[in-house]
């Protein structure tokens, strides 16, 4: 991708973020919901918040814009921004409608003078670093369901039971994270571990069968089905596309460790065997 370069954050930010980025945009592209939200600011002036999305999108730019961004792992905007997931999810919106004009202006202000991108990204992790310590904390909840669903397909009754929730008590707080409901969440995070099994060494000559199984589909077909519902290709085109790179070297699922058995389950169990435990 030579339009646009991932960037690894700041290791005081590994947490919040999944990466930053640059760009200098030509063409169209496709892009395939990963759970995240991104801030991105364009030469133009104008700084976007990217909410989640629900299926794949493509967007066109004049040739050459300039952009730079950050992108926030699954469920970590939402106390960043001081703005639930579901207020932004399917859509792009200005900063200043997010936060207020004022931040929004300053940010912006600071951006247009940067020298270059790497400039850039730092004044963008700067004001996240700020708009940490006066947001919202992370719910320890979304965060452990995040690390709970990058690693295996759980059930919403599981996820609410490890976490001593009802199963609306905790759709709610996930929707507020999110931006949508567990069971989204689980087939995009899926689809997150499909892409990182492929780029991964011990993986990569599985072939589809064998990477569908283990991203924890039930079988080719049913990965087919839904890669086509998510990003509106099939398995074979996704890994062809810009898609499984996006990140970088960061991810938002890890691919699996040899031998891990990383099926949809219905035991209650987190993927090293042990009852998982939220609060």
């Amino acid at each position: 991708m030579g339009w646009y370069r991932p960037v690894a954050t700041s290791p005081d930010l590994g947490h919040t973020l999944v990466c930053s980025w640059t760009a200098h945009v030509e063409g169209r592209h496709h892009l395939v919901p990963d759970g995240c939200v991104d801030m991105l600011w364009l030469a133009d002036g104008r700084i976007v918040v990217c909410g989640p999305e629900t299926a794949a999108w493509s967007f066109v730019l004049p040739p050459g814009t300039e952009a730079a961004g950050v992108r926030f792992r699954p469920g970590m905007a939402a106390g960043v921004l001081r703005t639930p997931a579901s207020a932004v999810v399917n859509q792009r919106v200005g900063l200043d409608d997010v936060l207020g004009s004022g931040p929004a202006r300053r940010l912006g202000q600071r951006m247009g003078e940067a020298g270059d991108a790497f400039v850039r990204l730092k004044i963008l992790e700067d004001a996240v670093r700020r708009w940490m310590d006066g947001g919202a904390e992370p719910d320890p909840v979304a965060a452990h369901v995040v690390h709970e669903l990058a690693q295996r397909s759980h059930t919403v009754r599981d996820l609410a039971d490890a976490a001593g929730l009802t199963e609306r008590q905790l759709q709610r707080r996930c929707r507020a994270a999110f931006g949508y409901p567990i069971t989204t969440l689980r087939r995009i995070l899926r689809l997150q571990r499909f892409m990182a099994a492929a780029r991964s060494p011990r993986w990569r000559q599985a072939g589809l069968a064998g990477l569908a199984h283990a991203a924890g589909y039930t079988d080719q077909a049913h990965l087919s089905h839904e890669c086509r519902r998510i990003a509106g290709l099939t398995p074979a085109e996704l890994l062809l596309s810009e898609a499984p790179d996006w990140h970088g070297e960061s991810a938002v699922a890890p691919p699996p460790a040899d031998g891990a058995d990383v099926g949809s389950v219905q035991d209650g169990t987190g993927s090293d065997g042990q009852a998982m435990r939220y609060v």
